[in-house]
């Protein structure tokens, strides 16, 4: 990657680049929280089965580009671009991390 990503939001995006969805999940916490194409996951084995589906449903490549802070929010920027509608597109990940795990991801346009 070109940026500089704390660990846990770079071993997120070398997950999801090898389609390995119990390595995605591993990156949060517990009782973490995703938002997704407005759809909201709860918990390790929700975020884990999302991460299943959504890599089996669409084949697509992630680079992180920008990375900035907004309050306590960790805001990663990737260019995305697959077999999805409206690819490529570049999307927001607004990451709140707990210690060395994600505790709330938003994927936003």
């Amino acid at each position: 990657m070109a940026i500089a990503l704390p660990d846990v939001i770079t071993n997120y995006f070398d997950a999801d680049k090898s389609r390995n969805a119990d390595a995605v999940s591993a990156c949060f916490t517990a009782t973490a929280v995703v938002k997704d194409e407005g759809q909201t996951y709860s918990g390790r084995d929700t975020i884990r089965r999302w991460k299943a589906d959504s890599s089996q449903k669409y084949s697509y490549t992630a680079e992180p580009f920008a990375i900035t802070a907004e309050g306590d929010q960790t805001v990663v920027t990737s260019h995305l671009t697959g077999d999805f509608p409206g690819s490529p597109v570049d999307l927001r990940y607004l990451f709140v991390l707990d210690n060395e795990k994600i505790a709330q991801l938003e994927i936003v346009p």
